[in-house]
C-alpha cells in the first residue's frame, strides 16, 4: 500500500481571508459554513483596494499594478517668483493657451521631454530653483488665471491698463486683444471719471508758454478744435479722447507706448509729430494730416485713413491690417517693413513709396 501525502492547506495562501481577491479573476470569497455574505460594496472596496496594490493575493499572483520604478512621475510643480510673489504651477498651464508667450518660450523645450521617474525634489531646494520675474506680483495673479480659465477679471479701468502692461511683457497675445477689446468697449461719455484734468483745466494749460501733459490720463475728454500745436503727451493715456479738428502739429507722444484706441482725430493736423509706437487701433483718422509724421511701428490697425495725408510719414514696421486706406495719400511715405496684408489699396497714392520688406499678401492693388 502506498502512502499519499496530502499537504495541509495555508490559509494565506490558498484560502485568503474575507473579502481578498484571488488570482483569477472572478474568483468567489470563501465564506465559513453559515456566514452571513458581505455586502456588493465591501467586495468591491476589498477587491479594488487589496486585490489592486497586491495585498492577501497568493505569492505566485501578478501584482495589479507594475513596480513603481516602472510608472512616470507626477508632473512637477513649476515655481515662480514674480516681484517676490511665489506661485506654484504646471508646465501645461504655462504653455497651452499662449504657447508663444515669454513664459511658454522659456517652458517649451522643457515640457517635451518625457518626464523622468525620480524621487521627489528636496523644498528647499525647489525654492531655489523657481524662476524669477521682475514684474507686479500682485497683478500676475490675473496672468496665471488667464492662462488657467482663459477669463479675465473684470477690473478698474486703471487697473485693467496695468495688467495690459504686464500681459504686453508675457507676450501673451490672447489676454492684450481681451484687455485692449475692454478698454475700448468702456462706456466713456464726456469727460472720464479717470480723466485727471477737465477740459477748462486743459484750455487754462495751453494758455501757457510750454505745455506739458507728460504722464496725464486725458481719456474720454473732449478736445475737439482745440490749438494743441507742440503740447508734450509723452507717456500719457488718450482712450477715446476726441481730438475733432484739433491742432497736434509737432505734438510730441513719446517714443513709448501712448493710447489713442478709438480717439477721434478727424481732420486733425499731427504734422511731424513723434507717433513712434503709439496705438491708434480704431482710431477715426478721416483728413488727418501726418506730413512727415513719425509713426515707426505703430498700431493702425482697423483705423479710418480715408482722405488722410501721410506724405513722407515715416511708417516703417507700423501695422496697418485691416486700415481702409481711400484716398489716403502716402506718396514719398516709408512704408518698409509694414504690414499691409488684405489691405485694399487701389485707391490710394502710393507715388514714390517704399515698400521693401513690407507684407502685401492678399492686398488689393
Amino acid at each position: 500500500m502506498v502512502a499519499t501525502f496530502h499537504p495541509k492547506p495555508q490559509p494565506d495562501r490558498d484560502h485568503p481571508p474575507l473579502g481578498h481577491r484571488t488570482a483569477e479573476p472572478g474568483a468567489r470569497c470563501h465564506l465559513a459554513p453559515g456566514a452571513a455574505a458581505p455586502p456588493p460594496w465591501a467586495i468591491f472596496f476589498a477587491a479594488h483596494t487589496y486585490g489592486a496594490r497586491g495585498h492577501g493575493a497568493p505569492h505566485d499572483a501578478a501584482p495589479a499594478d507594475p513596480p513603481a520604478a516602472m510608472q512616470p512621475a507626477p508632473p512637477s510643480p513649476v515655481l515662480l517668483n514674480i516681484g517676490g510673489k511665489r506661485y506654484a504651477t504646471t508646465a501645461d498651464t504655462l504653455t497651452q493657451r499662449e504657447p508663444g508667450s515669454l513664459l511658454a518660450s522659456a517652458l517649451l523645450p522643457a515640457a517635451s521631454a518625457p518626464a523622468p521617474a525620480c524621487p521627489p525634489r528636496d523644498p528647499g531646494k525647489q525654492e531655489e530653483e523657481a524662476m524669477f520675474v521682475d514684474r507686479d506680483g500682485e497683478l500676475f495673479r490675473h496672468v496665471l488665471n488667464w492662462l488657467r480659465d482663459g477669463a479675465a477679471p473684470p477690473l478698474p479701468h486703471a487697473e485693467c491698463r496695468r495688467l495690459l502692461r504686464e500681459a504686453e511683457y508675457f507676450r501673451m497675445h490672447g489676454l492684450i486683444d481681451c484687455l485692449n477689446e475692454r478698454i475700448s468697449d468702456e462706456n466713456v461719455d464726456g469727460e472720464s471719471p479717470d480723466a485727471e484734468l477737465t477740459r477748462k483745466d486743459v484750455v487754462k494749460c495751453i494758455q501757457a508758454d510750454k505745455v506739458r501733459f507728460r504722464g496725464v490720463n486725458l481719456s474720454g475728454l473732449d478736445l475737439s478744435k482745440l490749438d494743441l500745436s507742440e503740447v508734450d503727451f509723452s507717456l500719457g493715456c488718450i482712450v477715446k479722447t476726441v481730438f475733432s479738428h484739433a491742432n497736434l502739429h509737432k505734438a510730441k507722444f513719446g517714443t513709448l507706448r501712448c493710447e489713442f484706441v478709438g480717439a477721434n482725430l478727424t481732420a486733425s493736423t499731427l504734422d511731424r509729430a513723434n507717433l513712434q509706437s503709439a496705438n491708434l487701433q480704431d482710431a477715426c483718422l478721416i483728413k488727418c494730416s501726418f506730413i512727415e509724421t513719425d509713426l515707426r511701428s505703430a498700431h493702425l490697425q482697423s483705423a479710418n485713413l480715408t482722405g488722410a495725408n501721410l506724405s513722407g510719414a515715416n511708417l516703417e514696421g507700423a501695422n496697418l491690417k485691416g486700415a481702409k486706406l481711400t484716398g489716403t495719400n502716402l506718396q514719398g511715405a516709408n512704408l518698409q517693413r509694414a504690414y499691409l496684408r488684405e489691405v485694399d489699396l487701389r485707391e490710394t497714392q502710393l507715388t514714390g513709396a517704399k515698400l521693401g520688406g513690407a507684407n502685401l499678401l492678399g492686398a488689393i492693388r
